[in-house]
């Protein structure tokens, strides 16, 4: 498994402005690529929508070396109903908790030197009160799982990820492909994980000949695969190929081809102002404003 890696996370956002506004200039993070499509994307990335949506890549650094968050914005969506799902993401930052600070953005101290603060439309992100490292500030993603031992040997047994840590008594397990790697906790809930409409998504890169084996062991053991492999194009860059599963909690995870993915991933240094052009010619919240309408929720 050496050849994988951590690559993102998918959030859905229906206020782009003030969460770019969170991700830039709270966490400190930059945007690495901001991509327009008119159409849903037919490895549901952007969700069960068939509209015009946007994608925006975001972090400390590129994925080659950073995990990063993915941004996916549909059009005329103006809420995302929350599940139990997404429990956190943490990373270590004391210049992201000093920002926040200073721009009076809702912050607690939940442990010493444990803040949690929350992105717009209540993704919540903990940061630890250490000075911001050279390599990837970011330490894990947590998501809530209704067995622990049968996660674990799903995601262990089957996709390869290495237990750096277990604690039976708080029932959480932290995993993940290497030690530089951000890594995946799976925290016990005790009960049923709901997803809602805000569902998410982890992705993971994997040279492009593992994919069709991937695949094969779900198949094997009757896992579920929500999308079989499969080719995506975006206009102008790399096609890439990737295959899209879910966990036994329905956790959604994309592995892709890593050659051409780090193709397709390289820094735009255009793409900050691709974001502002966007959203300052994003004129859906006017029109609703304009007819007296709420943007509809999910």
């Amino acid at each position: 498994m050496g050849g994988r890696r951590a690559l993102h996370y998918v959030l859905k956002v229906a206020d782009r402005p003030q969460t770019a506004r969170f991700f830039r200039d709270v966490l400190g993070m930059k945007v690495l690529r901001h991509e327009e499509f008119e159409e849903g994307c037919k490895a549901t990335c952007n969700g069960p929508y068939d509209g015009k949506w946007s994608k925006t890549m975001i972090g400390f650094g590129s994925e080659d070396s950073h995990f990063v968050v993915e941004l996916t914005y549909n059009y005329g969506v103006g809420e995302y109903r929350l599940g139990n799902d997404f429990l956190g993401l943490t990373l270590q930052s004391s210049q992201a908790i000093l920002n926040a600070k200073q721009m009076n953005w809702p912050l607690s101290e939940v442990s010493p030197g444990l803040f949690q603060t929350e992105a717009p439309g209540g993704y919540k992100f903990f940061l630890e009160d250490r000075t911001q490292p050279n390599a990837d500030p970011v330490q894990k993603v947590t998501v809530a799982v209704s067995s622990l031992q049968k996660s674990t040997t799903y995601w262990s047994d089957l996709l390869g990820l290495r237990v750096f840590h277990e604690d039976k008594a708080k029932k959480r397990v932290l995993l993940g492909y290497s030690d530089s790697q951000c890594k995946l906790e799976l925290q016990d809930i005790g009960g049923s994980v709901d997803h809602a409409a805000a569902f998410g998504r982890i992705a993971f890169a994997c040279p492009k000949d593992e994919l069709a084996t991937i695949e094969a062991t779900m198949k094997r053991e009757n896992h579920k695969i929500l999308t079989p492999l499969v080719s995506l194009d975006t206009p102008g860059k790399a096609t890439v190929q990737v295959v899209i599963l879910a966990d036994p909690d329905g956790h959604e995870i994309c592995f892709v081809g890593d050659e051409a993915f780090r193709e397709l991933s390289q820094i735009d240094p255009n793409a900050d102002q691709l974001l502002n052009d966007a959203m300052s010619a994003d004129k859906s919240d006017e029109w609703f404003a304009k007819h007296q309408r709420q943007k509809p929720s999910a």
